[in-house]
């Protein structure tokens, strides 16, 4: 049984540090770990922990993947790992001194923001692990994480979402409407990547077909688009949604956890046969109630690089070297079209499989200023 703990105590939280340059990279995740943890030893006094963002351990996103992943991990090692929900910013270093306070030998932060309490938290208690999602925890850009017990789990998504954006194009190149749309949760790297790299698909896309699809919410060279200011399904990221539909798109990227539900709401009022696309898990599979208007999903493997990280550490093998996912190590994928399979333009999915092969090989270069370096 899993304690999850959601705290609601005041604190204060300085800004989290950007994704900066850091040369090396983690061993890929494998996808499809099932073996028996307990195997190897778990060392004593072993307990798991895991701070949520905000959106909440049901957001069909980032941080149930998280929790997905270091409950599987739990569960082979015959442990309870606490697992502490962040609803706000003012969580963040209460919730991390608490799992410290509570005996947590691995704490893993679930986001961006939360490092500069993963970065205060890891160099006051140098003898326990820590590891953060999406940012390298390096606040006076060294090129390092700014505590020696901090490891990085970063993933390269422009790569998966350059696909997206192809196949989001080539959907709306054939129905006719030559227009496509995105936006975000917070403008923040983690968000931004998958909106440079849908851009660059869409762009590739009309290279190749000699087409005109359009993108609206987003514009890589200047880094400025459609943002609703931060990770809930409300009425500011139904508005922000909206305002894109507005713009005559048939299929649109919401980037940020639950904002994907303002958006299909959005769609729903608009009474239009509008896609949209899933990010960070399969949200087809996760959320039932969004697989007939989801195209595809955008996938970062974030449950399988906590549960990695989840199991080194109980055996005494933590090793904080960055984990970086890209389409080469499977740490980013674009998910299977479910239903909308058959419907697919002639020819798309092999033009899929052969652009995701010229990524792997570095024939197409997927650039975003967005992206982990070294990916």
């Amino acid at each position: 049984m899993t304690i999850s703990t959601t705290k609601k105590l005041a604190g204060i939280t300085a800004a989290a540090g950007l994704i900066i340059a850091l040369a090396g990279c983690g061993s890929a995740p494998d996808a499809d770990s099932t073996g028996s943890a307990a195997a190897g030893g778990t060392v004593d006094g072993f307990l798991p922990c895991l701070v949520s963002d905000a959106g909440g351990w049901n957001d069909k996103s980032f941080n149930e993947s998280a929790k997905n992943g270091m409950d599987k991990a739990a569960k082979e090692l015959g442990v309870t790992p606490l697992e502490f929900e962040s609803k706000n910013d003012n969580d963040y270093a209460p919730n991390m001194q608490q799992a410290i306070a509570e005996g947590c030998t691995l704490v893993i932060a679930v986001g961006f923001k939360l490092a500069a309490a993963t970065i205060e938290s890891a160099n006051a208690n140098p003898d326990l692990d820590f590891a953060i999602i999406d940012d390298y925890a390096d606040a006076d850009y060294d090129g390092k994480p700014d505590a020696p017990n901090i490891k990085p789990l970063v993933f390269n998504t422009a790569e998966a979402a350059y696909l997206g954006g192809y196949a989001a194009a080539a959907w709306s190149a054939a129905s006719g409407v030559n227009k496509v749309g995105t936006f975000g949760g917070m403008q923040i790297p983690s968000v931004a990547v998958f909106m440079d790299g849908y851009e660059q698909g869409v762009k590739k896309y009309n290279e190749d077909k000699g087409a005109n699809v359009q993108l609206f919410g987003w514009d890589s060279a200047s880094q400025e688009g459609s943002f609703t200011g931060g990770f809930d399904a409300n009425d500011t990221a139904k508005q922000t949604a909206q305002g894109v539909l507005d713009q005559g798109v048939d299929v649109i990227l919401p980037v940020g956890g639950p904002v994907y539900q303002s958006a299909a709401a959005a769609i729903a009022d608009s009474g239009k046969s509008t896609l949209m696309l899933g990010v960070d898990s399969d949200l087809a599979v996760a959320d039932p109630s969004v697989t007939d208007i989801t195209l595809v999903s955008i996938m970062k493997a974030i449950d399988v690089s906590v549960y990695d990280a989840t199991i080194a550490a109980s055996k005494g093998d933590f090793d904080p070297t960055p984990y970086i996912g890209t389409l080469k190590n499977q740490g980013v994928k674009l998910s299977s079209f479910h239903d909308f399979e058959s419907k697919l333009p002639a020819g798309l999915t092999d033009e899929l499989t052969k652009l995701q092969e010229e990524i792997i090989a570095g024939t197409i270069t997927v650039e975003s200023k967005n992206s982990p370096a070294g990916s």
